[in-house]
């Protein structure tokens, strides 16, 4: 039991190690998050439920008291041949033979022939030297009754030469010296539900038939019995009769001392719970790791992501966790990601302020000249010329407000317009019908191609049909805008792999080869001399709602002279949501 004490502060020593290093590498510095708590918590738990099912289920104690209980019988009967060998022929002894009963009741036997299998009672002197060469190296208590049921010897009054007698007796005023861990685990024995043993009671001077085992044994029977004592101790107990031939001379009676099971179980279940605490002391120590993986890199995530709502001047990159392959890692990289979309768009509407401020400045600055200019001129022909410049600036500054406006709401009315499935020709052949029907400058015409399919559906795909329409729109005004007089713009639809893929085309003087990625920034413009009608804010529009729409679009020159437009969107394959009218 000492070595089981010396484990069990070793065991809580390796506890209280763990959790000062976790504490010192993990948690100092930073505070014991809600997740780090839950999962010790969870992590002990579970091991609790363990430790304690283990103690609740174990069969050892009960087994204990049927092996000792075996043992104690074969014991008993060894002994009691010993002791029987004993005897004397000189007192009568009781007839348990059935036979020889029944006989000598009825007459059948010569009550005189019965006198000669008549036993003796057992000698107290010749008794003793046996029971203490077999009992007391054994540490088991035995008494031995006569065949009336009263006390013949007492192991407990049996002793070597110069031995000391020694009782156990309570502690004063009922206290116990037992240390606390001891008491509870005594005390864990009432958790576990078990035999309702009786009450075990001294006998003393008593006659021995007090004890329902030592009736049974003079019975001719062996009788085994568990009690306890005031301590709740176990007490196993046999009676077996001291027999010569078939007449019982006594009883001997075996008791195990109170404590000597528990002692054993106590063994037992110590080393369960040593096992426990070094368990417990490894599960904490894991879990504030396994926590510190976890809960770390989300609090610097949290406070990365503080830092950038917070708005702080300059820019703050998220921690890389990309390389861990688990969830942390995906949610670092998706901050990451957002982070970098939320800083190119903060940097393009930095840009885009710019161009703005740019774009109107121009044309103020020459409103405002024109003005001064006015008020010093007195030439009626140079006043007119003055206030044509100043409703051309004009027209230019209401066209680019109004482009201006519609691009900063583009981004909004894009996350709000409703999703649907719609036919890109059909949505095409009703935007060509619209410019042919209205006129054109110039006898201008808009002609359209739609390639031949098998099902109707293969030029459907998925967004907001009337920003594809204004995509369209834009396409052929721009491209009829450098048509020459009479020249067609064409329009071609057709279905590319998993594309639909629509061209513009015109017969202009195209595009110069600087300018085929320029054309798609805004304010952009080659025709300067027609600003007030164009604001250089339609392609690049027109370029966003494709983006918007998982698409693609470029531009290029045709090898037969003009431009050429390519607008490529993904083809609707997962059946429609609402089927647009197109």
């Amino acid at each position: 039991m000492a070595q089981s004490g010396s484990n069990i502060r070793y065991g809580t020593h390796i506890i209280v190690q763990a959790i000062r290093w976790a504490f010192g590498n993990f948690i100092a510095g930073n505070r014991f998050s809600s997740l780090t708590r839950r999962i010790v918590v969870f992590q002990v738990t579970a091991l609790l439920v363990l430790v304690g099912g283990v103690l609740y289920l174990n069969q050892f104690r009960q087994g204990l008291i049927d092996a000792r209980k075996e043992a104690l019988l074969v014991q008993a009967e060894i002994i009691a041949g010993a002791v029987a060998e004993t005897a004397t022929a000189t007192l009568e002894a009781e007839i348990i033979d059935p036979l020889a009963r029944l006989g000598k009741e009825r007459g059948w036997v010569d009550p005189d022939k019965l006198l000669e299998e008549r036993d003796v009672p057992i000698s107290p002197i010749a008794a003793a030297p046996v029971l203490r060469r077999l009992i007391l190296p054994t540490q088991t208590r035995a008494r031995l009754y006569d065949k009336d049921g009263w006390l013949i010897l007492d192991s407990r009054q049996l002793t070597a030469s110069g031995q000391i007698v020694a009782f156990e007796l309570p502690p004063p005023g009922g206290s116990d010296d037992r240390g606390w861990f001891r008491r509870a685990l005594d005390w864990s024995r009432f958790l576990i539900p078990g035999p309702d043993y009786q009450r075990y009671r001294e006998a003393g001077s008593q006659n021995g038939r007090i004890y329902q085992e030592v009736n049974l044994a003079l019975g001719g029977l062996h009788a085994t019995m568990e009690r306890v004592n005031d301590r709740n101790e176990v007490i196993v107990s046999v009676a077996v009769p001291v027999q010569r031939f078939r007449a019982v001379l006594g009883v001997l009676f075996l008791s195990t001392e109170g404590g000597d099971i528990d002692e054993i179980v106590r063994g037992e279940r110590l080393a369960i719970v040593e096992v426990f605490m070094i368990a417990l002391g490894v599960a904490i120590l894991l879990s504030v790791v396994l926590a510190g993986t976890i809960a770390e890199p989300v609090r610097r995530l949290a406070e990365t992501a503080e830092r950038v709502a917070r708005g702080t001047t300059e820019r703050v990159e998220i921690p890389d966790f990309t390389s861990r392959r688990d969830e942390i890692g995906d949610l670092s990289g998706a901050l990451r990601g957002m982070t970098t979309a939320l800083y190119d768009r903060i940097d393009a509407i930095e840009a885009f302020a710019a161009d703005v401020a740019h774009e109107l400045k121009n044309p103020l600055t020459s409103v405002r000249s024109a003005v001064e200019t006015l008020e010093i001129v007195k030439d009626d022909a140079a006043r007119t010329k003055l206030m044509a410049v100043i409703q051309h600036d004009i027209r230019r500054i209401d066209r680019l407000i109004s482009d201006i406006s519609e691009a900063s709401r583009l981004d909004a009315e894009l996350s709000r317009d409703e999703q649907t499935v719609f036919s890109l020709a059909s949505l095409s052949e009703t935007i060509a019908d619209l410019f042919n029907t209205t006129g054109t400058d110039e006898g201008r015409t808009v002609q359209i191609q739609i390639e031949e399919t098998a099902t109707e559906s293969a030029f459907d795909v998925r967004g907001a049909d009337q920003r594809m329409g204004q995509v369209l729109r834009n396409l052929i005004d721009n491209a009829l805008s450098f048509s020459p007089p009479g020249a067609p713009v064409t329009l071609n639809v057709t279905r590319v792999g998993g594309l639909v893929r629509l061209t513009v085309e015109d017969e202009g003087p195209g595009i110069p080869e600087g300018s085929l990625e320029k054309i798609f920034e805004r304010f952009h413009t080659d025709r300067e001399g027609e600003f007030g009608r164009h604001s250089g804010l339609g392609l690049s529009i027109s370029k966003q709602i494709v983006l918007a729409h998982r698409g693609a679009i470029h531009a290029e020159n045709r090898d037969e002279g003009g431009a050429r437009f390519i607008v490529e969107i993904p083809a609707d394959t997962s059946g429609p949501l609402q089927k647009g009218t197109g």
